[in-house]
Protein backbone atom coordinates (compact mmCIF):
# COMPACT_ATOMS: atom_id res chain seq x y z
CA UNK A 1 0.00 0.00 0.00
CA UNK A 2 1.16 3.27 -1.03
CA UNK A 3 2.24 5.77 2.01
CA UNK A 4 0.50 8.99 1.92
CA UNK A 5 2.33 12.01 0.76
CA UNK A 6 3.25 14.76 2.75
CA UNK A 7 4.31 18.22 1.77
CA UNK A 8 6.36 20.26 4.90
CA UNK A 9 7.39 23.28 5.26
CA UNK A 10 7.94 25.93 7.80
CA UNK A 11 5.48 28.58 9.03
CA UNK A 12 7.19 31.55 7.19
CA UNK A 13 6.49 30.25 4.22
CA UNK A 14 3.21 28.76 4.51
CA UNK A 15 1.74 31.91 5.60
CA UNK A 16 2.76 33.89 3.33
CA UNK A 17 1.44 31.72 0.91
CA UNK A 18 -2.09 31.31 2.76
CA UNK A 19 -2.25 34.79 3.40
CA UNK A 20 -1.09 36.52 0.28
CA UNK A 21 -0.59 34.00 -2.67
CA UNK A 22 -2.93 33.16 -5.26
CA UNK A 23 -6.78 33.21 -3.45
CA UNK A 24 -4.95 33.75 0.14
CA UNK A 25 -6.83 34.96 2.65
CA UNK A 26 -5.85 39.06 2.39
CA UNK A 27 -6.28 38.56 -1.30
CA UNK A 28 -9.92 37.83 -0.98
CA UNK A 29 -12.50 40.80 -2.57
CA UNK A 30 -14.23 40.17 1.24
CA UNK A 31 -11.24 41.52 3.03
CA UNK A 32 -10.53 40.65 6.49
CA UNK A 33 -13.31 42.69 8.51
CA UNK A 34 -15.92 39.99 8.88
CA UNK A 35 -13.52 37.55 10.62
CA UNK A 36 -11.71 39.64 13.00
CA UNK A 37 -12.54 43.67 14.15
CA UNK A 38 -9.89 45.76 14.90
CA UNK A 39 -9.92 49.52 16.73
CA UNK A 40 -11.01 50.91 13.44
CA UNK A 41 -14.25 49.05 13.07
CA UNK A 42 -14.96 49.09 16.85
CA UNK A 43 -15.68 52.94 16.40
CA UNK A 44 -14.83 55.88 14.50
CA UNK A 45 -13.03 57.35 17.47
CA UNK A 46 -10.16 55.89 16.40
CA UNK A 47 -10.45 57.84 13.39
CA UNK A 48 -10.68 60.46 15.00
CA UNK A 49 -7.39 60.15 17.20
CA UNK A 50 -5.58 59.17 14.03
CA UNK A 51 -7.01 62.38 12.85
CA UNK A 52 -5.72 64.65 16.12
CA UNK A 53 -2.28 62.67 15.90
CA UNK A 54 -2.14 63.56 12.25
CA UNK A 55 -2.84 67.18 13.14
CA UNK A 56 0.17 67.22 15.72
CA UNK A 57 2.07 65.80 12.95
CA UNK A 58 1.40 68.48 10.37
CA UNK A 59 2.08 71.35 13.35
CA UNK A 60 5.52 69.99 14.31
CA UNK A 61 6.50 69.91 10.04
CA UNK A 62 5.42 73.12 9.32
CA UNK A 63 2.49 72.55 7.90
CA UNK A 64 3.90 71.42 4.57
CA UNK A 65 2.24 71.69 1.41
CA UNK A 66 1.27 68.01 0.74
CA UNK A 67 0.78 65.78 4.49
CA UNK A 68 0.95 62.51 3.54
CA UNK A 69 -1.27 59.87 5.66
CA UNK A 70 -0.03 56.17 4.79
CA UNK A 71 -1.87 53.56 5.97
CA UNK A 72 -0.30 50.43 5.66
CA UNK A 73 -2.02 47.34 5.58
CA UNK A 74 -5.14 49.50 4.96
CA UNK A 75 -7.18 46.40 4.36
CA UNK A 76 -10.53 47.96 2.38
CA UNK A 77 -9.33 51.38 3.22
CA UNK A 78 -11.83 51.73 6.49
CA UNK A 79 -9.32 54.24 8.54
CA UNK A 80 -8.71 56.42 5.37
CA UNK A 81 -11.93 56.63 4.66
CA UNK A 82 -13.53 57.94 8.45
CA UNK A 83 -10.43 60.01 8.22
CA UNK A 84 -11.66 61.88 4.60
CA UNK A 85 -14.60 61.93 6.07
CA UNK A 86 -13.21 64.25 9.29
CA UNK A 87 -10.77 66.11 6.08
CA UNK A 88 -13.15 69.04 6.16
CA UNK A 89 -13.15 69.85 9.65
CA UNK A 90 -9.34 69.54 10.15
CA UNK A 91 -7.56 72.69 11.08
CA UNK A 92 -5.00 74.60 9.22
CA UNK A 93 -6.57 73.52 5.64
CA UNK A 94 -5.13 70.36 6.29
CA UNK A 95 -7.94 68.49 4.42
CA UNK A 96 -7.02 70.23 1.18
CA UNK A 97 -3.46 69.37 1.63
CA UNK A 98 -4.12 65.61 2.50
CA UNK A 99 -2.75 62.96 0.42
CA UNK A 100 -3.96 59.52 1.87
CA UNK A 101 -2.04 55.93 0.58
CA UNK A 102 -3.84 52.47 1.33
CA UNK A 103 -0.65 49.97 1.38
CA UNK A 104 -2.32 46.40 0.79
CA UNK A 105 -1.81 43.58 -1.23
CA UNK A 106 -5.31 43.03 -2.50
CA UNK A 107 -7.17 44.60 -4.98
CA UNK A 108 -8.34 47.88 -5.05
CA UNK A 109 -11.89 47.61 -3.69
CA UNK A 110 -14.79 48.92 -6.22
CA UNK A 111 -16.00 52.58 -4.75
CA UNK A 112 -13.19 53.56 -2.84
CA UNK A 113 -12.63 57.17 -2.48
CA UNK A 114 -10.57 58.19 -5.60
CA UNK A 115 -8.36 60.80 -3.48
CA UNK A 116 -6.76 57.51 -2.11
CA UNK A 117 -3.59 56.49 -3.61
CA UNK A 118 -3.47 52.06 -3.59
CA UNK A 119 -0.03 50.76 -3.82
CA UNK A 120 1.33 47.86 -2.75
CA UNK A 121 4.68 49.19 -1.00
CA UNK A 122 4.74 52.64 0.79
CA UNK A 123 5.53 55.56 -1.55
CA UNK A 124 9.05 56.69 -0.79
CA UNK A 125 10.23 59.99 0.56
CA UNK A 126 6.76 61.45 1.75
CA UNK A 127 6.35 63.47 4.80
CA UNK A 128 3.48 63.05 7.40
CA UNK A 129 1.67 60.01 9.10
CA UNK A 130 2.33 56.21 8.77
CA UNK A 131 0.16 54.46 10.40
CA UNK A 132 0.06 50.28 10.79
CA UNK A 133 -3.08 49.28 12.78
CA UNK A 134 -2.56 45.40 13.10
CA UNK A 135 -0.03 45.00 10.22
CA UNK A 136 3.08 43.47 11.49
CA UNK A 137 1.60 40.59 13.22
CA UNK A 138 0.53 39.32 9.62
CA UNK A 139 4.37 39.49 8.32
CA UNK A 140 5.21 35.83 8.44
CA UNK A 141 7.69 34.59 10.85
CA UNK A 142 9.42 31.06 11.20
CA UNK A 143 8.38 29.38 14.24
CA UNK A 144 11.33 27.47 16.85
CA UNK A 145 10.58 24.69 19.49
CA UNK A 146 12.94 23.16 21.53
CA UNK A 147 13.41 19.14 21.36
CA UNK A 148 14.07 16.66 23.94
CA UNK A 149 17.83 18.36 24.04
CA UNK A 150 16.82 21.87 24.13
CA UNK A 151 18.02 22.18 20.91
CA UNK A 152 15.55 24.92 19.14
CA UNK A 153 14.20 22.97 15.58
CA UNK A 154 12.44 25.04 13.02
CA UNK A 155 8.68 23.77 13.42
CA UNK A 156 7.48 22.45 9.80
CA UNK A 157 3.66 22.29 9.11
CA UNK A 158 2.34 19.76 6.79
CA UNK A 159 0.11 21.64 3.95
CA UNK A 160 -1.69 18.36 2.99
CA UNK A 161 -3.13 17.22 5.93
CA UNK A 162 -5.94 19.65 5.85
CA UNK A 163 -5.30 20.22 10.07
CA UNK A 164 -2.03 22.00 10.55
CA UNK A 165 0.08 18.80 11.30
CA UNK A 166 3.18 20.36 12.49
CA UNK A 167 6.91 18.41 13.28
CA UNK A 168 10.07 19.25 14.08
CA UNK A 169 12.80 20.03 11.16
CA UNK A 170 16.45 21.27 10.95
CA UNK A 171 18.11 22.86 14.29
CA UNK A 172 17.67 26.76 13.84
CA UNK A 173 21.02 28.37 12.23
CA UNK A 174 22.28 31.29 11.23
CA UNK A 175 20.96 34.35 11.44
CA UNK A 176 17.63 32.64 12.75
CA UNK A 177 19.80 31.24 15.79
CA UNK A 178 21.24 34.75 15.95
CA UNK A 179 17.98 36.75 16.48
CA UNK A 180 16.55 34.19 18.81
CA UNK A 181 19.65 34.38 20.99
CA UNK A 182 19.33 37.99 21.32
CA UNK A 183 15.71 38.40 21.63
CA UNK A 184 13.87 35.09 22.43
CA UNK A 185 16.72 32.25 24.13
CA UNK A 186 15.62 28.84 23.72
CA UNK A 187 18.90 27.47 23.71
CA UNK A 188 18.96 24.56 26.43
CA UNK A 189 15.13 25.60 27.43
CA UNK A 190 13.12 22.65 28.88
CA UNK A 191 11.28 20.35 25.56
CA UNK A 192 8.44 22.02 23.73
CA UNK A 193 8.90 26.04 24.13
CA UNK A 194 8.61 28.02 21.24
CA UNK A 195 9.26 31.26 19.91
CA UNK A 196 8.37 33.41 17.04
CA UNK A 197 11.64 34.30 14.96
CA UNK A 198 11.15 38.06 14.56
CA UNK A 199 13.46 39.58 12.31
CA UNK A 200 11.61 39.33 8.75
CA UNK A 201 9.12 41.64 10.80
CA UNK A 202 11.68 44.30 12.15
CA UNK A 203 13.44 44.35 8.08
CA UNK A 204 9.79 45.38 7.15
CA UNK A 205 9.12 48.27 10.10
CA UNK A 206 12.93 49.84 9.07
CA UNK A 207 12.30 49.34 6.00
CA UNK A 208 8.64 51.47 6.49
CA UNK A 209 9.76 53.55 8.80
CA UNK A 210 12.73 54.64 6.31
CA UNK A 211 10.40 55.26 3.46
CA UNK A 212 9.17 58.53 5.16
CA UNK A 213 11.17 61.81 4.40
CA UNK A 214 9.70 63.00 7.87
CA UNK A 215 7.05 62.34 10.15
CA UNK A 216 6.07 60.40 12.18
CA UNK A 217 5.56 56.33 12.33
CA UNK A 218 3.19 54.13 14.12
CA UNK A 219 2.58 50.47 14.96
CA UNK A 220 0.15 49.31 16.68
CA UNK A 221 -0.25 45.63 17.50
CA UNK A 222 -0.52 42.70 20.07
CA UNK A 223 3.18 42.38 21.51
CA UNK A 224 5.52 41.26 23.79
CA UNK A 225 8.76 42.47 25.04
CA UNK A 226 12.18 40.03 26.03
CA UNK A 227 11.56 39.60 29.91
CA UNK A 228 8.11 38.42 29.41
CA UNK A 229 7.87 36.35 26.12
CA UNK A 230 5.18 33.95 26.10
CA UNK A 231 6.76 30.44 26.61
CA UNK A 232 4.56 28.93 24.31
CA UNK A 233 4.44 31.20 21.35
CA UNK A 234 1.17 32.73 19.76
CA UNK A 235 0.18 31.55 16.75
CA UNK A 236 -3.15 31.21 16.03
CA UNK A 237 -6.00 31.94 13.42
CA UNK A 238 -9.11 33.75 13.00
CA UNK A 239 -12.18 32.54 11.15
CA UNK A 240 -16.09 34.58 11.04
CA UNK A 241 -15.02 36.31 14.08
CA UNK A 242 -13.67 32.87 16.04
CA UNK A 243 -10.19 32.55 17.17
CA UNK A 244 -9.22 28.51 15.53
CA UNK A 245 -6.69 26.65 14.79
CA UNK A 246 -3.89 27.86 12.69
CA UNK A 247 -4.05 26.22 9.36
CA UNK A 248 -2.22 27.70 6.49
CA UNK A 249 -4.67 26.87 3.87
CA UNK A 250 -6.19 30.77 3.00
CA UNK A 251 -9.47 30.38 4.68
CA UNK A 252 -8.54 32.50 7.61
CA UNK A 253 -6.40 34.92 9.38
CA UNK A 254 -2.97 33.41 10.32
CA UNK A 255 -1.45 35.85 13.61
CA UNK A 256 1.55 35.78 15.96
CA UNK A 257 2.42 39.01 18.53
CA UNK A 258 5.07 40.96 17.99
CA UNK A 259 8.08 41.53 19.56
CA UNK A 260 8.06 45.18 19.59
CA UNK A 261 10.86 46.00 21.28
CA UNK A 262 12.93 43.92 18.39
CA UNK A 263 11.31 46.17 15.94
CA UNK A 264 11.99 49.36 17.96
CA UNK A 265 15.85 48.86 17.95
CA UNK A 266 15.82 47.79 14.24
CA UNK A 267 14.41 51.19 13.24
CA UNK A 268 17.07 52.97 14.79
CA UNK A 269 17.01 56.24 17.48
CA UNK A 270 13.38 57.91 17.90
CA UNK A 271 11.72 55.08 19.21
CA UNK A 272 9.09 54.64 22.00
CA UNK A 273 6.78 52.13 23.26
CA UNK A 274 3.28 52.89 24.61
CA UNK A 275 0.11 51.21 25.55
CA UNK A 276 -3.15 51.62 23.57
CA UNK A 277 -4.91 52.93 26.40
CA UNK A 278 -2.09 55.48 27.02
CA UNK A 279 -1.69 56.47 23.27
CA UNK A 280 -5.31 57.34 23.10
CA UNK A 281 -5.94 59.44 26.37
CA UNK A 282 -2.61 61.49 25.09
CA UNK A 283 -5.09 62.36 21.97
CA UNK A 284 -7.97 63.11 23.92
CA UNK A 285 -10.39 60.03 23.94
CA UNK A 286 -11.70 60.21 27.28
CA UNK A 287 -14.16 57.34 28.69
CA UNK A 288 -15.41 59.27 31.86
CA UNK A 289 -19.12 59.12 31.61
CA UNK A 290 -21.00 62.46 30.97
CA UNK A 291 -22.58 64.61 33.95
CA UNK A 292 -25.94 63.15 34.96
CA UNK A 293 -27.15 66.69 34.73
CA UNK A 294 -26.89 67.32 31.21
CA UNK A 295 -29.35 63.99 30.68
CA UNK A 296 -32.32 66.37 31.93
CA UNK A 297 -30.79 69.73 30.24
CA UNK A 298 -29.84 67.82 26.67
CA UNK A 299 -31.02 64.42 26.60
CA UNK A 300 -29.88 63.58 23.16
CA UNK A 301 -25.98 65.14 23.93
CA UNK A 302 -26.20 63.31 27.05
CA UNK A 303 -27.23 59.88 24.97
CA UNK A 304 -24.45 60.61 22.54
CA UNK A 305 -22.15 61.69 25.00
CA UNK A 306 -22.40 58.26 27.02
CA UNK A 307 -21.96 56.12 23.29
CA UNK A 308 -18.84 57.61 22.93
CA UNK A 309 -17.85 57.31 26.79
CA UNK A 310 -18.62 53.41 26.39
CA UNK A 311 -16.68 53.13 22.51
CA UNK A 312 -13.75 54.35 24.49
CA UNK A 313 -13.81 52.22 27.06
CA UNK A 314 -13.56 49.16 24.46
CA UNK A 315 -10.77 50.93 22.99
CA UNK A 316 -8.69 51.28 26.63
CA UNK A 317 -9.98 48.37 28.29
CA UNK A 318 -6.56 47.20 29.28
CA UNK A 319 -7.66 43.35 29.26
CA UNK A 320 -8.68 43.96 25.30
CA UNK A 321 -7.64 46.44 22.85
CA UNK A 322 -6.02 48.81 25.40
CA UNK A 323 -3.96 46.12 25.47
CA UNK A 324 -2.25 46.40 22.35
CA UNK A 325 1.29 48.63 21.77
CA UNK A 326 2.12 51.47 19.92
CA UNK A 327 5.89 51.34 18.45
CA UNK A 328 6.56 55.05 17.94
CA UNK A 329 8.91 56.42 15.41
CA UNK A 330 9.68 60.33 14.71
CA UNK A 331 11.59 60.76 11.52
CA UNK A 332 13.17 64.49 11.39
CA UNK A 333 10.66 65.82 13.76
CA UNK A 334 11.81 68.11 16.84
CA UNK A 335 9.90 65.33 18.96
CA UNK A 336 7.49 62.94 19.65
CA UNK A 337 3.47 64.11 19.00
CA UNK A 338 2.18 61.92 21.46
CA UNK A 339 4.39 62.99 24.29
CA UNK A 340 4.28 67.08 23.48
Amino acid sequence: MASEKHEWSGWRTAAERALYGAGGFYRRPEGPAGHFRTSVHASPLFARAVAELLGRVDEALGRPAELALVDLGAGRGELLTRVLALAPGLPHGLGRRLRPYAVERAERPTGLDRRIAWLDAPPDGCAGLLFANEWLDNVPVDIAETDEDGVPRRVEVDLTSGDGTERLGDPVNGEDAAWLARWWPLAGAEPGLRAEIGHPRETAWARAVGSLRAGFAVAVDYAHERAARPPFGTLTGFREGREVRPVPDGSRDLTAHVAMDACAAAAGPGSGLLTQREALRALGLDARRPPLALASTDPTAYVHALSAAGEVAELTDPAGLGAFTWLLHTVDLPHDPLRP
